[in-house]
This record gives C-alpha cells, sequence and structure tokens, in this order.
C-alpha cells in the first residue's frame, strides 16, 4: 500500500495468532491485517518449512507428526519471543495444550471458523496437505473437522468466515474483535 499504510504496531498490544482449520483463511487474512496494522506476519508451517529445509509433507514422511508437532511448538514459542506480529499457525497447533497454554498467556488467539463445505472448496485442489493424503480426503476434512473443534472452541475469540465475505471483510471482523478484548488501542485511521 506504499507510504499510505498505516502503521498501527504501537497500538496492538501483544501478537495476534490465527487458529483454525486448513482452508479457513488463517494466511490471507494474516496478511490483510499484517498489512493494516503495519507489523509482521508469520506463518508457523512456512517457518518451519524453511528451517528445516524440508516442505511439510517431507517432515511427516520422514519423521512423522509427532516430531513435526514438537517443531511446531519451539518455532510459535520463537515467534512469539519477538516484536508483536500476526501469526498464522497450521491447523494443528493449537490442538497441542502446551502450545494453547502458551498462546492464551502470550497473545490474542482468534479461532477463524469455517463449514465443511467452505472449507473443502478451498482445499480440494491443494495437493501440499499431509493429512489430506487418503482415499477420501473430503472424509478425511470432515473427521478433522469434527475431532478439532471442541479445542478450537476453547479459543477465546471467534470470527465465523462467510464464504461471501472478502478478505478485507473477515479482516475487519477480527479487527473488531482485538479491539473489543483490547489487544487493538484504537480503529487504525484510513
Amino acid at each position: 500500500m506504499g507510504e499510505s499504510a498505516p502503521q498501527e504496531s504501537s497500538r496492538l498490544a501483544k501478537s495476534v495468532v490465527l487458529i483454525g482449520m486448513m482452508g479457513a483463511g488463517k494466511t490471507a487474512i494474516g496478511r490483510a491485517l499484517s498489512t493494516t496494522l503495519g507489523v509482521p506476519m508469520r506463518d508457523s508451517d512456512t517457518e518451519i518449512v524453511q528451517s528445516a529445509r524440508l516442505t511439510i509433507a517431507e517432515i511427516f514422511e520422514r519423521y512423522g507428526e509427532p516430531f513435526f508437532r514438537e517443531k511446531e511448538g519451539q518455532v510459535i514459542a520463537r515467534l512469539l519471543d519477538g516484536p508483536p506480529c500476526i501469526l498464522s499457525t497450521g491447523g494443528g497447533a493449537w490442538l497441542s495444550e502446551e502450545n494453547r497454554k502458551m498462546l492464551l498467556s502470550r497473545a490474542s488467539v482468534v479461532w477463524l471458523e469455517a463449514d465443511l463445505a467452505l472449507l473443502w472448496s478451498r482445499v480440494k485442489h491443494k495437493t501440499h496437505r499431509p493429512l489430506l493424503r487418503t482415499d477420501d480426503p473430503r472424509a478425511t476434512l470432515a473427521e478433522l473437522l469434527e475431532e478439532r473443534t471442541p479445542s478450537y472452541a476453547l479459543a477465546p475469540a471467534k470470527v465465523t468466515v462467510k464464504p461471501e465475505w472478502s478478505i478485507d471483510l473477515t479482516a475487519a471482523q477480527v479487527m473488531d474483535v482485538l479491539r473489543q478484548n483490547g489487544t487493538l488501542s484504537e480503529a487504525p485511521a484510513r
């Protein structure tokens, strides 16, 4: 957005962590929030890939999901040690009780809730999702959604993503939550 982009980082009390299922829009909404607030956008999955020099699928294949989840927790802790940022986590990061405690104590957590139809429409053509490499990926996604929803519901804030909403509209909904919970001290200037 050039020089007119708002720089609101001093108004962000702590990092904002977006949680939710694959396809919920964590990365896209995170980028929009980053631009609006003038803070860095971080993605825990991207950070893991860069440090391991392997794709997430390769990490799962070579070392297994438990290894990946351990590294994920370490990366999230490192990112939260830095200045306030927008952090998009992998869909399974929030499932770990240790990660939940860390995120709740150090960041403002917002669950991007999306229904199965929306999630499937966004991930069905993606080939980089190791958890969906099954005979029936839609059924697998439905199972993951059902299994994970009770954990996601433990988040202190939720924005229900609507298929007709633009990225900017969804990001504005998250901004409203951040104002209400005191993470963002006031609305950014436009």
